[in-house]
């Protein structure tokens, strides 16, 4: 397939949309590094971003419009709440306990009953996802193994031919969200990135 890149704007957004809603990929700027973006419900567009990314099954989180989409996705208690309320939008990923019901593709959690989700302070992510349903999937764009790309220019050398459109948003200069679990009322830091948590309460 023919990779095309495009200048992040109205049309751009409107172009993807349609790609993500017709069981396609593409790769757009958010607020920490590029992101693979697709229909978070449709198994065949999740299989097709790990086959892009020459990756393994591994669980993908998922980037909401709203706080209120992913309380519908995922079960939030005072402490996700909390956490929520103080870094979102922005680049902290909270993993909960998944939701029953959500219609979402069960290659997103790989079978662990836990989900990442995160509101991104991106207007670009947030626009296409209002567009598709409230969601999008938010793996990094790039090969498996390989640095994550902060510019569209990588993202094309990577995965030319993999995926539809890669949304143009410029050079990237933050580091990977933070991923946190939280379970009861402890918090688990997955990775550090970056907004910095205290682990524990």
């Amino acid at each position: 397939m023919d990779t095309k890149r495009m200048a992040a704007g109205p049309k751009a957004i409107s172009l993807a949309a349609k790609i993500v809603a017709g069981g396609g990929i593409v790769a757009m700027p958010t607020d920490t590094v590029y992101g693979l973006c697709c229909d978070p419900r449709s198994d065949a567009a999740v299989r097709s971003v790990f086959e892009a990314k020459d990756r393994q099954a591994k669980p993908v989180p998922v980037l909401c419009d709203s706080l209120k989409v992913a309380e519908k996705l995922v079960k939030f208690n005072e402490v996700s709440s909390k956490l929520a309320g103080r870094y979102w939008p922005g680049a902290l990923t909270i993993v909960a306990p998944l939701r029953k019901g959500t219609g979402l593709s069960a290659l997103l959690d790989q079978g662990s009953g836990f989900l990442g989700v995160r509101v991104p302070g991106s207007e670009v992510c947030v626009e296409l996802a209002a567009k598709v349903g409230g969601a999008i999937t938010g793996t990094s764009a790039n090969l498996s193994g390989q640095p994550s790309c902060r510019t569209a220019a990588q993202v094309l050398a990577a995965l030319d031919g993999r995926i539809q459109l890669i949304v143009d948003g410029g050079k990237l200069s933050s580091k990977e969200s933070t991923v946190v679990k939280v379970v009861d009322d402890g918090v688990e830091v997955l990775r550090e990135g970056s907004v910095r948590i205290q682990e524990g309460n």
